[in-house]
């Protein structure tokens, strides 16, 4: 690799290729034709397996060198964000694995079986069929039959191009101007630039309390610590965890906080139809951050998301915290009564909410 500021590490490379929906594999043939094809990977152990009928091309490359690679756009850099004028630096940020090796040919029925079991749980996770084994009526034939191909993870290299090369002021500059794009997937490459770019400027739209670190794109992998967060409280009553943590990663706008452990000690979400109207759902705190400001900035950030702020109307529930949103604009609405405490359905009405798209934008046009 040319510039190792941009090396991903050897787990981060496993995982995309693992992830990817599918791989491309580089070979030729004994002839020394280039074969090129896209095919269904799956990582199973130390090998980037695949399969495919045992007659034609792929057979060809059986036993020959090879290159597997797979790729994520993260985002786009138009020119205007660094430069008014100039079309050059217009860039790409993105991610990419490869793995080199010979391609081999697995003859072990378990084997085969294991790769088409990691094959279904990749591309059907819902299930909906018999486990896979070597040994089963169903498929004993299916699994002799089957040709299965694999590289090994041996030779493994990874490039994440995350603005590693860029200045802290620069990154920051970007982070900025992403956020005010607002593009999807805009607020996911922050965080992904964030954690390739510890150094990074201060950015105001993430602006919380001492010892916490506002996040405007939570993941897969906050989802269990958010659910026990809100497991147990009472807009959640009656709701699985499953179900909650299906709403969170489900949600147009998911924001949170971590302590500097990493731990989540905040979450907020909504769902938006990004031009009218959004509804706010599941923000809590930590008991112990409460009183501190973590709430506030929460609701901050979440009313400028790029999901949330070209809403008109926003809205939410609660039955005690009316005080809270108030400061924002919310006003009651209207009062569900039930056996229990009142219900207060809340609207914050909003006049020039930012719903035009913004390409180019004008600070960047200015060079601000």
């Amino acid at each position: 690799m040319r510039r190792e500021i941009f090396r991903m590490d050897r787990a981060s490379a496993a995982a995309l290729l693992a992830r990817a929906p599918v791989v491309h594999l580089a070979s030729t043939t004994p002839e020394g034709e280039p074969v090129l094809r896209v095919v269904h990977g799956v990582v199973v152990g130390d090998h980037l397996l695949f399969h495919g009928a045992p007659v034609g091309e792929k057979m060809d490359v059986v036993g020959r060198r090879a290159v597997i690679s797979a790729e994520e756009v993260v985002a786009s850099i138009p020119s205007y964000f660094v430069d008014p004028d100039r079309a050059c630096p217009a860039t790409t940020l993105y991610r990419s694995a490869q793995v080199h090796g010979t391609i081999e040919r697995i003859e072990a029925p378990h084997r085969k079986a294991e790769m088409l079991a990691a094959l279904m749980k990749k591309y059907q996770p819902e299930g909906g069929y018999a486990p896979i084994d070597a040994e089963h009526p169903l498929y004993k034939k299916a699994v002799a039959g089957v040709l299965v191909l694999g590289v090994s993870l041996e030779r493994l290299d990874g490039k994440a191009k995350l603005g590693q090369n860029r200045t802290p002021a620069e990154v920051g500059r970007l982070l900025d101007l992403l956020w005010a794009r607002g593009a999807p997937g805009d607020a996911a490459a922050i965080e992904l630039v964030r954690a390739s770019n510890p150094s990074a400027a201060l950015l105001s739209f993430l602006e919380g309390p001492a010892d916490a670190t506002l996040v405007c794109a939570m993941g897969e992998a906050d989802a269990d610590a958010a659910t026990a967060l809100l497991n147990g409280t009472y807009w959640c009553k009656g709701t699985t965890a499953e179900h909650i943590r299906r709403s969170l990663l489900g949600s147009s706008a998911w924001v949170g906080a971590r302590d500097r452990s990493g731990a989540v000690v905040g979450t907020a979400r909504a769902i938006a139809d990004g031009a009218r109207h959004a509804w706010m759902y599941d923000v809590i705190v930590h008991d112990a951050w409460r009183g501190r400001g973590l709430g506030r900035a929460l609701m901050r950030l979440l009313l400028d998301h790029p999901a949330v702020r070209s809403a008109e109307t926003v809205l939410l529930r609660t039955r005690d915290a009316m005080g809270f949103y108030e400061p924002f604009g919310f006003r009651t609405r209207s009062v569900q009564r039930t056996e229990g405490p009142e219900i207060h359905e809340m609207i914050l009405v909003r006049t020039g909410a930012r719903g035009e798209p913004v390409c180019p934008l004008a600070s960047a046009r200015k060079g601000t």
